[in-house]
């Protein structure tokens, strides 16, 4: 048994992608389209994995973007995803200036929250020891929940 990926459903997916792309640093795998289920599926991996086959690439996050308007809800109800990144506090500041709440701020140099426009929560691990704390985040209260 192998994991393969996590999916989560995205009511707009432009604004999906630049979170998750854009601003978090995830890769497109791939992309299907169904006309008659009327849904598309884009396969994401971290870049540590895009070089990998299939078979020995870590779990991937799948975004299921259904064409007929939904409404989702309840977004933390399955817990989070999770990625280490080189610099917390890089990662950090390129969300925060794209827009996005730092919901739990690294203050400890190591783990931080964020959402994506679709209320999933995402857990960012500094890779390695934490990092010296340092302003803004250290004294960056919680904003929201994770």
């Amino acid at each position: 048994m192998r994991y393969l990926h996590t999916m989560v459903r995205v009511s707009d997916l432009d604004a999906s992608l630049r979170f998750w792309c854009d601003l978090l640093g995830l890769e497109e795998m791939r992309r299907m389209e169904n006309e008659t289920g009327r849904f598309t599926l884009v396969f994401l991996a971290a870049p540590a994995d895009t070089a990998r086959s299939s078979a020995e690439r870590s779990a991937e996050v799948e975004l299921t973007w259904n064409w007929d308007p939904e409404v989702y809800s309840g977004g933390r109800n399955f817990g989070h995803l999770a990625y280490k990144v080189e610099d917390i506090y890089a990662a950090c500041r390129r969300l925060m200036d794209g827009g996005v709440t730092i919901n739990r701020p690294p203050r400890d140099g190591y783990m931080a929250f964020v959402r994506s426009p679709d209320g999933i929560s995402v857990e960012l691990l500094q890779e390695g020891d934490p990092l010296p704390p340092a302003e803004p985040w250290a004294s960056m209260a919680n904003m929201g929940s994770w």
